[in-house]
């Protein structure tokens, strides 16, 4: 029996020898994907930063750093499962005003371009192309159309979720198109034909 307990015992030592070493494995790898993933979003800032040709390499640094922090605390907070409204949008708020502290705002809205994949511009460039008789007043409100809806895509969780927003907004926009006249299907086919 003395002999059980004294291998039961040892068996224990070792699994928690092992659970130790497990822990500390899945640790080092946590640290190494933390670190990996936070490449990542300095990689994607740093392009960002970049086509903004800030000549000041410190301001660059901070803007960088806080296109990169952004992007690690939307993903905290889309991880967590806790995307209220109220957390995304202090967020936003904040990430906007410290941005604006830094960049004019036309660099302010090149960050917000570069962020969610310059979706706007270019479908603001598509609609304009399509229906190149749309008054002032329309293209006006399909371009803010397009700024609301990046403004959501900067908070989005993914790509995915990001292009899935404008894809709401180009409904909208689409149905509003479609009360004021224009047949969007007739105008692709008249595009497709020139």
């Amino acid at each position: 029996m003395l002999t059980s307990f004294r291998h039961m015992a040892a068996a224990a030592a070792a699994c928690a020898a092992l659970t130790f070493a497990s822990l500390t494995q899945t640790a080092a790898a946590q640290d190494a994907a933390a670190d990996a993933h936070l490449q990542v979003l300095c990689e994607r800032a740093a392009k960002i930063v970049t086509a903004l040709q800030l000549e000041d390499a410190e301001q660059a640094t901070r803007v960088r750093d806080l296109i990169a922090q952004q992007y690690l605390s939307l993903g905290k907070i889309h991880d967590a499962g806790s995307a209220q409204v109220t957390e995304l949008d202090a967020l936003h708020r904040r990430f906007l005003a410290r941005l604006g502290a830094e960049l004019s705002p036309q660099h302010v809205d090149a960050v917000k371009d570069g962020m969610t994949y310059g979706v706007a511009p270019l479908t603001f460039n598509a609609y304009r192309e399509l229906l190149p008789q749309l008054t002032a007043d329309q293209r006006r409100e399909v371009h803010a159309q397009l700024l609301e809806a990046r403004e959501y895509a900067m908070d989005a969780g993914s790509s995915e979720a990001k292009h899935a927003m404008f894809g709401k907004y180009k409904g909208r926009i689409n149905n509003y198109l479609s009360q004021a006249g224009y047949d969007l299907k007739q105008a692709e086919q008249s595009r497709a034909a020139r």
